[in-house]
């Protein structure tokens, strides 16, 4: 099982055992403010309108990112593929987790291996256009803004309608910081 470590943390695949981490993390209504507006999620069930990743630890691209001091389960890291040659990079962490600089330090850590393990030419980030402090994480990560874009969500949150942005990093663009 390959698991990468940082400076603080180790991010391995996701196990069944994380399910009780990823649905917790769920469950917080500011963690889930710019993917569903932060409504409680019943974690039974599949939101068929949901165009966000609710891993339960049986999800192949899932790493579970737990501090390496003391095992304390810190959020998710995942590198989607979209093809053999694409992948979309997605972080969830906990709130108490948020401005330690871990979002960065776990994304640089699996774009990196993304590109040297696993292939991958480019690899993608999106988010929505108000959620600064994401956007943050993926500029200061070596991620450059390639688009907006302003798809109809089937329920808008507010921010919505300044639309969604996507980043990207291809190989050979890559620096880590």
């Amino acid at each position: 099982m390959t698991r990468l470590h940082t400076s603080r943390m180790m991010l391995s695949p996701s196990e069944p055992q994380d399910r009780d981490d990823f649905i917790a993390l769920e469950r917080d209504p500011e963690v889930m403010r710019f993917l569903n507006g932060g409504r409680d999620l019943d974690p039974e069930r599949v939101d068929p309108d949901a165009d966000y990743l609710m891993p339960r630890g049986t999800e192949p691209h899932v790493w579970t990112g737990r501090m390496a001091a003391d095992g304390a389960f810190v959020g998710w890291f995942c590198l989607w593929p979209d093809d053999e040659r694409r992948a979309e990079l997605g972080y969830r962490l906990r709130r108490d987790a948020w401005g330690r600089g871990l979002a960065s330090e776990g994304a640089v850590a699996l774009v990196d291996w993304g590109f040297r393990e696993a292939g991958y030419d480019t690899i993608t980030a999106s988010t929505m256009a108000v959620n600064h402090a994401s956007r943050r994480v993926m500029e200061k990560i070596g991620l450059r803004h390639a688009r907006t874009e302003h798809p109809r969500w089937p329920h808008p949150i507010p921010g919505a309608e300044q639309g969604e942005v996507w980043y990207e990093a291809t190989r050979a663009s890559w620096r880590r910081p």
